[in-house]
């Protein structure tokens, strides 16, 4: 009998002590430590980049990643999905920009994350959003830490919209704060948790990343408040292996056709079921540009959480991915026989 995934997740660990403690003795430096560019050298990465009506953000993120301080060879894929609005332009005219890629209609970021996977040409895979601005040692620290089998999380540090001049939003000056991602610093008014299904008497408050061990006390299915490790795994940023992704069949793309959420999720129990361990880099945080109207986009993605999480807990009643390479491959080329693609 085939495993469930649910299962699988119940079976695998996340102890990532030796893989640290094996960098730090290799290299000199702390696993939080920020990275100089030349331990980066000869290691790629491909950082893969879904954007929808995102030209508010997307010119300062770009730009985060032509001033990095790497030795390593970067590929920058934008894959713009259907937008209504000048991404796709920018994507075009910008140097850092290797591919960009404008889908014919939107189909999710899910389904944009694929393509970008397909073309790319690393072995490692740095997901990005396109409203994540990354400090200038982010690239090098993926780079130089990145294993076939590691999943490796930044975080993120959410900022109201700004405009600057041209009316795009202004990027906050000095590092971003760590503790500001919800993975870190976590609240609630108590009730029913969305994810999780636990009901607090009252409000409650937490630090998943510090109270876990680095996610470590995650491994095994475990439970800590309304997150488990699959959780943990936020493709805001994060950086895994482009083999294992396409193994696992890529993002599932059905939850971007029903709702906001959840694939990223899934991806991370996928990765996790096949002996990935999910292990985070503190020194790895951005900035994440909110939109002019954040609060609409938000009401508007909690209307579709319950759909996605409905999908996801049946995704995690089926068997544990594995060997779709082929089936990836041929739902990204169908995508890609009627886009625009473009490259430098």
């Amino acid at each position: 009998m085939t495993d469930t995934l649910a299962h699988a997740l119940g079976l695998q660990p996340n102890d990532h002590s030796k893989l640290r403690a094996d960098f730090e003795g290799a290299t000199g430096i702390g696993w939080h430590t920020p990275t100089p560019a030349r331990l980066a050298a000869g290691r790629a990465v491909s950082v893969v980049i879904p954007a929808r009506n995102t030209s508010y953000a997307l010119q300062a993120v770009l730009d985060s990643l032509a001033a990095q301080d790497t030795h390593g060879c970067v590929e920058v894929i934008v894959v713009d999905d259907g937008s209504t609005d000048h991404t796709h332009l920018t994507a075009a005219r910008h140097p850092a920009v290797d591919t960009w890629v404008r889908l014919a209609q939107p189909q999710g970021a899910a389904a944009a994350r694929n393509v970008g996977t397909y073309l790319a040409s690393s072995d490692t895979i740095l997901y990005l959003d396109s409203d994540m601005v990354l400090p200038p040692h982010a690239l090098a620290d993926f780079a130089a830490r990145a294993l076939p089998d590691t999943v490796l999380t930044g975080f993120r540090h959410n900022v109201p919209f700004q405009p600057g001049p041209n009316g795009a939003a202004l990027v906050p000056q000095g590092p971003a704060d760590l503790a500001a991602d919800h993975r870190v610093t976590w609240r609630s008014e108590g009730g029913t948790l969305l994810y999780s299904g636990q009901v607090l008497s009252g409000p409650a408050a937490g630090s998943p990343l510090n109270d876990t061990d680095d996610f470590q006390k995650l491994g095994h299915g475990a439970f800590y408040l309304d997150w488990d490790l699959a959780r943990t795994v936020v493709t805001a940023m994060v950086a895994v292996s482009r083999a294992a992704v396409i193994d696992v069949g890529g993002f599932d793309e059905t939850f971007g056709r029903i709702g906001w959420g959840m694939e990223d999720t899934h991806l991370g129990a996928a990765l996790i079921a096949a002996g990935c361990l999910v292990v985070p880099l503190r020194q790895a945080v951005g900035y994440h540009l909110d939109p002019p109207d954040a609060d609409a986009q938000w009401q508007t993605k909690l209307l579709g959480w319950p759909a996605t999480l409905a999908h996801y807990r049946t995704m995690l009643a089926a068997p544990a991915p594995t060997g779709r390479g082929r089936s990836f491959e041929a739902a990204a080329y169908r995508l890609l026989v009627r886009a625009e693609v473009g490259s430098r």
